[in-house]
């Protein structure tokens, strides 16, 4: 096969793709009805985690699982935002890790709300502002984030599921080499993250 060949091929493989996903779109809207008039939760992350860890076990390449796992992020999260729009708050400032996080849990088709602070995130979700919040619970350079755990204990909120993100931080400056650079500015958050680094 030639080059426009090729091209022919991949047309029809992406109208398949569509058709099915159109396809999924339409079963997902039926599971909206019957969760409705059952009163079940849009959400359902168990169900979600299932369906990831049986494509990634089907997964044969030659995509890696990563790709995979993006890819059903989203149509996961398009088809729940036809069941339901949900609104996720998140400690803020938008670009946060926290948002990262939610991003990375809900997909691009939710409603995401930054808030000021991690009581305001809880707030809002006990207000029914926001379906879900999302918090920060511990990091491995500053441990246990004392006020989500205080909050936890004070809340009707429950968990609904974890997630682990690995955290990089860029150092930019105009200097030419490290040794120049005589004093950093930052959160206090990331300065903690790098502190060995910056001490090194």
């Amino acid at each position: 096969m030639n080059w426009d060949d090729w091209r022919l091929r991949i047309n029809e493989l992406d109208n398949q793709i569509l058709k099915l996903l159109t396809e999924r779109a339409e079963a997902a809207l039926k599971i909206g009805d019957l969760k409705r008039r059952q009163e079940a939760p849009v959400y359902a992350p168990e169900r979600e985690a299932e369906i990831v860890r049986r494509l990634m076990a089907a997964n044969v390449g030659p995509l890696p699982a990563e790709a995979i796992l993006a890819v059903w992020r989203e149509i996961l999260s398009a088809c729940r935002a036809l069941e339901a729009t949900l609104t996720v708050t998140y400690l803020g400032p938008q670009a946060t890790f926290t948002h990262q996080a939610a991003r990375e849990r809900f997909g691009s088709a939710g409603v995401y709300r930054p808030a000021r602070s991690i009581v305001e995130v809880f707030d809002e979700v006990e207000r029914g502002r926001a379906e879900f919040g999302v918090v920060p619970v511990e990091n491995s350079t500053e441990g246990a984030v004392n006020v989500t755990l205080d909050r936890l204990i004070a809340s009707d909120a429950v968990i609904c599921g974890e997630l682990r993100l690995d955290i990089a931080q860029q150092l930019l400056s105009k200097a030419s080499d490290l040794g120049e650079v005589k004093r950093v500015l930052s959160h206090p958050q990331a300065l903690a993250q790098c502190r060995d680094w910056l001490a090194s």
